[in-house]
């Protein structure tokens, strides 16, 4: 039986500064803060969330924040670019936007039916904002700094560079459930369910993209959703059988998770879609405070003591 993911659940990547991490992802993107927690396998450093209003799968940019931390380089054998989906006609209102508070940006780009806004955050980490005409009925987050109908609905397709892209499609198709539904250059397209934005994995296969270096800037992980435990362990089982080597389920307080590296060097993580960020604090005040999995929280004295202080 093969496994049957449903898109992204969350991107987690690498930053250095926290503050202006939080400053780029709220103020600039008009991203909800979500969740401040810490890095479960190191406390001494948070793991900070942005997405939609209520934190919903497939809306979550997720970043643990090193301090000092050296410039990664996005490349091959790496998650090489996050896509968001953005209502069809808005790139030139974010052109506007990202000139006048001085974002990077790469020129605007043609891709299957769609337009792609490269830019950069200020770690460089490579987003692109992915001006859709495919259906996205999901709410945006309500922002002061970024008017509704312009702005980011949550995933549209994570990029990954690789150098051999036979044996990703095939754990991608085989054991996860993907299927190929376009194919333009490099660059070729595979669709979760129903496809349609938050459901993509496109697989970039150029030889001008220089080797992935690990660092700030750069993505740790890609996670795709499944809806709950029973389908994990079936994916589990799935991905054990086709040889690949996957982590025992972890529970991560907000979902349960198993990891798996699959063969381009790609970390790979399938979440569960519950019981969500809202478990220890209510919706309307997701984000306010720091959070802590039950098996930390006597802790909590000290790694608050441990963490830099952050608005």
């Amino acid at each position: 039986m093969k496994t049957q993911v449903t898109g992204l659940h969350h991107i987690t990547a690498i930053s250095s500064v926290v503050t202006r991490n939080m400053q780029f992802y709220t103020r600039v993107l008009g991203l909800r803060f979500v969740k401040k927690s810490v890095n479960q396998d190191d406390p001494g450093t948070y793991h900070l969330y942005y997405g939609d209003y209520a934190g919903s799968p497939g809306t979550i940019l997720t970043f643990f924040p090193w301090a000092g931390l050296r410039r990664g380089r996005p490349g091959s054998g790496q998650a090489y670019a996050t896509g968001y989906s953005v209502p069809s006609g808005t790139l030139a209102c974010w052109q506007k936007r990202f000139a006048e508070l001085k974002v990077g940006t790469a020129a605007i780009e043609k891709r299957f039916a769609d337009e792609v806004l490269p830019f950069f955050d200020p770690d460089g980490l490579r987003l692109e904002l992915v001006a859709t005409g495919e259906a996205d009925a999901r709410t945006p987050s309500p922002s002061t700094e970024v008017p509704a109908e312009k702005a980011i609905r949550g995933f549209h397709s994570t990029t990954l560079g690789l150098i051999e892209p036979a044996p990703t499609a095939a754990v991608l198709t085989v054991s996860m459930g993907y299927r190929k539904v376009a194919q333009e250059g490099h660059r070729t397209r595979y669709a979760a369910g129903p496809g349609g934005p938050g459901n993509y994995v496109d697989l970039l296969v150029d030889p001008t993209l220089p080797r992935g270096l690990n660092g700030s800037g750069t993505i740790h992980h890609v996670a795709f959703r499944v809806p709950d435990d029973a389908t994990q362990n079936a994916a589990r089982t799935q991905l054990l059988e086709s040889g690949l080597q996957v982590s025992p389920v972890i529970d991560r307080a907000y979902f349960k998770s198993i990891y798996y590296r699959e063969p381009g060097g790609v970390l790979f993580e399938i979440a569960t879609d519950q019981p969500g960020f809202a478990i220890d604090e209510p919706v309307e005040t997701l984000g306010s405070r720091l959070s802590l999995p039950p098996h930390l929280e006597p802790h909590r004295a000290e790694i608050e003591a441990a963490l830099p202080k952050v608005n």
